[in-house]
């Protein structure tokens, strides 16, 4: 079995689960040996049922206690039973599982593993693993369970099957790594660390594996930046620029002025621009900094002068966002430049349509989302090009943009605050500007940590501020067990707040919505038809309503703090006093101490530098937390060590290898199956 084969050669893989597997981007083997766990179940050492945490899987075990008893509908009976321990009694309720009764009703130790959810006020433990006679659990004790992502009709088990089948086929991966970098940071052999991702056998195991894998991803990272800057940094600027005087008039026309951090980035891209090199520069700028209308400056520049601008955003619901503001900003002050969106979904027609306009050079300024890039888009004379969240885009989407020009300018825009040491080396093509302060109007957010027995006080909170006219935000996080329960979580949150929140407009947002629904969601949410939003974090990135006043998020022991943050910025964008709530169901000491630095500040360098230093190596089980750059298992705010340490296995590398050794190395795949 070589790593071209289709994923339908492993045994037990029909037709069937053949698409399932496609629909999470796994067509061969290689595929599948490079789907990493997204998490793991650990199985650690029971819990006392007093010191069980709500939101949480744990595992306690003691002795059953009373009688075990099925209720409900035949279509839904319910099993309860009550385990205790010498600290006190758990309830714990198993769905459409009835013979349960005739099992337990024996009695004797117990050990479960479950999550705990509040049922009216009582903890309780729901649907849990079973291990009857208790002494079962050892087996499974101090053992890492991989859970990986998955979608309808595929179970975590199959995707587990068909890994183990694939590596047992596989001889060997050839090695990847230079034996000297290998030594100087003690990494195991790829074949092993592959192996340990997938099937770890303790913790130790786990962190060997996902730190060489890591390693290899982020240096091979670094080493395609350092290409992209020796190729970019002498580079001619072809554009004839100049100074207009519509943009004088526009920034005095303004009703606000901007910041004096704003001034000078504005400085540093129009002295670029204007310059004899070709500008490649990140704008970061904490969220509501003001980076949009900076940018909106480069893009009048270049089209001003004739030029046409392009400015790629995440999300379609951003793109029609920015499309949206900026004709209405370019109406308002008489600026004479013609605008264009380019999603993926509009119709094929729409599509048609504007290619011919782009090509013809009617359209000015083109936002759009990956769209932008696609190759029946031709520019006519492109010559700026703005990636919005860069996070969000890879390098070779960067320079499948840039290409779509003779040379472009480029500008990169970030609201997430990066450590400066980290910057150098993630953005390491680009010269760096920082908007460091906020304008001057905005009202500093009020925060709150709290623990669930707030949740009704929090409701009433919503009430009083949507009778104000006001709109709120409730941020759930994502469902561990399925990516497929994401949208349920949501949804049966939605609904059981409807209760709570009679005669309020209240709709819900998640991921697996199609395009056309996320889009009427956020119109509704925009125009105040819709007062409450309960979304998982879709919407972290750049949603602009300023109406809205509270983001309540449920669960934040779950998030990174860069994200709380960013997640948090999509409040206090207007002129009325703006409120975050964070809501733990934890009860430990390190979470409450993460979670006070959110409740101390609003500064997102602060708070990414904080996060930084409270992230050990050792302490998360998932793969990545924050999603930055998009790395598919680097994190590189728990993993800044790695990062650094592959920063300087680059510089050996660029010392001591060829230019056309570094070439072919990223040409090939990371994995080479033999």
């Amino acid at each position: 079995m070589i790593e071209q084969s289709k994923i339908s050669e492993i045994k037990g893989v029909g037709v069937k689960t053949e698409k399932c597997f496609q629909k999470l981007g796994i067509n061969t083997v290689g595929d599948l040996i490079r789907y990493y766990p997204r998490s793991y179940d650990v199985y650690e050492e029971p819990t006392a049922v007093s010191e069980v945490e709500e939101g949480r899987v744990m595992t306690v075990s003691g002795a059953i206690f009373g009688r075990v008893q099925v209720s409900g509908s035949r279509t839904m009976q319910v099993t309860t039973l009550y385990v205790k321990d010498i600290t006190g009694t758990l309830k714990v309720i198993w769905f459409r599982m009835p013979f349960l009764r005739t099992t337990l009703s024996k009695g004797g130790v117990i050990t479960l593993r479950g999550r705990i959810v509040n049922k009216k006020g009582t903890l309780v433990m729901e649907h849990p693993e079973l291990f009857y006679p208790a002494a079962q659990y050892d087996i499974k004790k101090d053992t890492l369970q991989p859970v990986y992502g998955l979608t309808s009709g595929i179970t975590n088990n199959a995707v587990m099957k068909a890994v183990r089948i694939a590596m047992e086929h596989i001889n060997s991966i050839s090695e990847t790594l230079p034996g000297e970098i290998m030594e100087r940071y003690h990494l195991p052999d790829i074949s092993q660390a592959v192996h340990n991702i997938h099937f770890p056998k303790n913790k130790t195991d786990f962190h060997t594996a996902r730190n060489r894998l890591v390693f290899e991803e982020f240096l091979d990272f670094i080493l395609s930046l350092r290409q992209l800057k020796e190729s970019n940094v002498k580079l001619e600027n072809h554009f004839q620029l100049e100074d207009k005087k519509e943009i004088t008039t526009f920034l005095q026309a303004l009703p606000f002025r901007l910041t004096k951090a704003q001034l000078e980035v504005w400085e540093d891209i129009r002295t670029d621009m204007l310059g004899p090199h070709v500008m490649s520069r990140l704008v970061q700028g904490d969220v509501g900094s003001g980076k949009t209308i900076v940018a909106v400056l480069g893009l009048m520049l270049t089209a001003l002068n004739g030029y046409q601008g392009a400015m790629m955003a995440p999300t379609e619901v951003l793109a029609k966002q920015h499309f949206e503001s900026i004709g209405a900003m370019f109406l308002k002050y008489h600026i004479p430049l013609k605008l264009e969106l380019l999603t993926g979904s509009m119709t094929a027609k729409e599509k048609r349509d504007a290619y011919e306009r782009i090509e013809r050079g009617e359209a000015d300024l083109i936002i759009g989302t990956h769209a932008l890039i696609q190759e029946k888009v031709v520019y006519h004379n492109l010559a700026l090009v703005i990636t919005d969240e860069q996070h969000r885009f890879g390098v070779k989407q960067r320079e499948k943009l840039a290409q779509k020009g003779t040379a472009p300018h480029f500008l990169v825009m970030s609201a997430t605050p990066i450590p400066r040491t980290l910057a150098i080396i993630l953005y390491g093509e680009l010269d760096i500007s920082v908007i460091n302060e906020l304008p001057a109007n905005r009202l500093a957010i009020k925060n709150c940590v709290v623990d669930t027995g707030y949740r009704a006080t929090a409701y009433r909170f919503i009430e009083k501020q949507v009778a104000k006219g006001r709109q709120c935000y409730v941020i759930c996080p994502m469902v561990e067990e399925s990516e497929t329960t994401e949208a349920e979580n949501v949804i049966d949150y939605a609904e059981s707040l409807k209760e709570e929140l009679q005669g309020i407009q209240i709709a819900y947002l998640h991921g697996k919505m199609k395009q056309d629904q996320k889009d009427e969601i956020m119109t509704k949410y925009g125009n105040n038809e819709i007062q409450v939003l309960v979304s998982t974090t879709v919407i972290e990135v750049g949603i602009d309503v300023p109406n809205a006043t509270v983001m309540l998020i449920e669960n934040a022991e779950r998030f990174g703090l860069a994200q709380l943050h960013q997640l948090r910025g999509r409040v206090g964008r207007g002129a009325c006093q703006s409120y975050c709530i964070f809501m733990s169901a934890s009860k430990s000491k390190e979470t409450k101490e993460r979670l006070n630095i959110l409740n101390q500040s609003n500064d997102g360098f602060f708070i990414a530098s904080e996060d930084l230093r409270l992230r050990g190596p050792g302490d998360l089980f998932g793969i990545r937390q924050s999603g930055l750059m998009d790395f598919r298992l680097g994190d590189v705010y728990q993993d800044a060590k790695v990062l650094q340490e592959a920063n300087e296995a680059a510089d050996w590398m660029m010392k001591n290898l060829s230019k056309e050794e570094i070439t072919a190395r990223l040409k090939q795949d990371n994995l080479h199956i033999l």
